[in-house]
């Protein structure tokens, strides 16, 4: 209610998402990206949502459903974010064609999708091989044609035994203009970093540490903000006023 958001987190339902892996015949039966586009004109119809303040943010191998929006439906989302999720290998998927603001957070103990890229022999299917985060980051921001030095910040660590902690890069100096940022927090493992929404002890014990350090949900709102689509797409007709985040469910 703070930021006056509508919040729509889809469900990949029977058989997962028909993400960014996803064969050609997979989507033919399963199209997941038209799905959250639907989702979009539902509520730019119904709940008063502005299309230049489509957002997106996926967390996982709903990261992985992101990254397909996010190639396919570009046009109309202001920006992205995916949380602990490499893009697949060049060759392996369709790569992006159109710059993009993208945030990415990357945890660099990840043990089940990792940090720099390959996939560990014990993912068995749960996993595909992907792109190194940094990898990923790279490509989004070659796309913008952004420059090479990133603005750099080093957060507080909370930790007193200082096992995680997080650096900020942003390229692209303008909030309301295409940027690509990175998180990287060192030493976490699959798990959002999050002050408030703390991980069972045993979910640690598979997953690896979960930094305390910034609350996700609110740096990805700061990096969305400003931010607006460049859309020609017409919707004068309707009356639009709120922003609206879609979130993919972590959902295989």
């Amino acid at each position: 209610m703070r930021e006056q958001l509508v919040v729509i987190a889809p469900d990949a339902g029977e058989g997962g998402w028909s993400d960014c892996f996803a064969s050609d015949a997979r989507v033919s039966e399963k199209d997941d990206t038209a799905f959250i586009g639907a989702l979009m004109d539902h509520a730019i119809a119904n709940y008063n949502v502005a299309p230049e303040r489509m957002y997106l943010i996926g967390v996982s191998r709903g990261g992985w459903m992101a990254y397909a929006v996010a190639n396919r439906l570009s046009e109309r989302l202001a920006a992205f974010s995916v949380v602990l999720a490499g893009m697949p290998p060049i060759g392996r998927a369709k790569m992006p064609k159109n710059p993009l603001s993208t945030l990415i957070f990357g945890c660099t103990a990840d043990p089940l999708i990792r940090y720099y890229g390959g996939k560990p022999w014990y993912a068995l299917w749960f996993a595909e091989p992907v792109r190194s985060i940094e990898d990923t980051v790279h490509a989004w921001r070659e796309l913008a044609g952004l420059p090479d030095a990133p603005d750099v910040k080093h957060f507080a660590i909370s930790d007193k035994r200082a096992r995680t902690s997080v650096t900020r890069f942003i390229w692209g100096e303008k909030a309301d203009r295409v940027q690509v940022g990175l998180y990287r927090i060192d030493g976490a493992g699959h798990a959002e970093p999050s002050r408030l929404k703390r991980y069972p002890r045993f979910i640690n014990w598979l997953t690896g540490l979960q930094n305390a350090d910034l609350e996700v949900a609110e740096a990805t709102w700061e990096f969305f903000r400003e931010k607006r689509c460049k859309s020609q797409h017409s919707y004068a007709s309707l009356p639009t006023e709120l922003p609206l985040i879609s979130s993919p469910s972590k959902k295989s």
